[in-house]
This record gives structure tokens, C-alpha cells and sequence, in this order.
């Protein structure tokens, strides 16, 4: 079984390599203290993002950590990428789909992406909102 390191750099070379595919140039940060993992390029405009990888939380809904968790000297750090990121680039292993969310619309701690359901409520992200389509 992979651990969280091997799991998020295999995210982040999926993404790239879609990102290429889709026309961007990718630039990757020097070292590991910013809290970005790459800068995309279309042209115009330079992107911060932050990947993440996405898990199924319960049927119809998966989930991804909206903030970074480190521990330092024994203790247990969260931090928020506010202010420091332009959007998360999230990928969804079980079906190798992408979903992009503007920073502004992240929740704090975890976000939640919804397929399906039976109820509408302006509380509910719906993932077809968020879904790339590289091609």
C-alpha cells in the first residue's frame, strides 16, 4: 500500500502530464516550502494550484483536504493555502478524472464534490460544476 507521499506525487505527475497534453506549460516550484506544486501556464496567466487527491467519503460524494497538515518537532501543524494559491487541481484515482476549484470557492478544511442526489441545496458542490475535460 502506497503512503500519502507516493500517493500525492503520483497525483502530481498525472497532473502534469494531463496539463501538458492540454497546452499548458508547467513550471515546478524549487524545494517544498511553497504551498503551491506547480505553476501553470496558458499564455496569458500564471497559476498557482495545489494538487490534491481526492477519496470516496460516502456513495455519490468524494472528498480532498482543503489545507496542508505537517508535523514539526512532534507537533501536529494544519495550515490553509488562503492567499497563497489560485486553485486546487484535484484528481479522483478510481476513475482518473480531474476537477479544478478556484481557491476562492475551497472550503477550509475538506471539501466535498457530489455526482448524484436527490436533493438541490446551494450547500452542495456538484461535481459536473468542477470536472475538466483536458481534451
Amino acid at each position: 500500500m502506497a503512503n500519502s507521499k507516493d500517493v500525492g506525487d503520483e497525483t502530481e505527475a498525472k497532473v502534469i502530464s494531463a496539463a501538458i497534453s492540454a497546452g499548458y506549460s508547467v513550471s515546478i516550484p524549487f524545494g517544498d516550502n511553497d504551498k503551491y506544486d506547480l505553476v501553470l501556464d496558458d499564455g496569458d496567466e500564471l497559476l498557482r494550484v495545489q494538487c490534491k487527491t481526492a477519496w470516496e467519503n460516502k456513495s455519490e460524494t468524494i472528498r480532498f483536504n482543503t489545507h496542508s497538515q505537517t508535523t514539526k518537532e512532534g507537533a501536529y501543524h494544519e495550515a490553509t493555502y488562503q492567499d497563497a494559491i489560485d486553485a486546487f487541481l484535484v484528481r479522483y484515482p478510481p476513475d482518473e478524472r480531474f476537477f479544478w476549484i478556484d481557491a476562492a470557492d475551497a472550503t477550509t478544511q475538506k471539501m466535498e464534490l457530489r455526482f448524484d442526489g436527490t436533493i438541490d441545496h446551494p450547500s452542495i458542490n456538484w461535481a459536473v460544476e468542477y470536472e475538466l475535460d483536458w481534451e
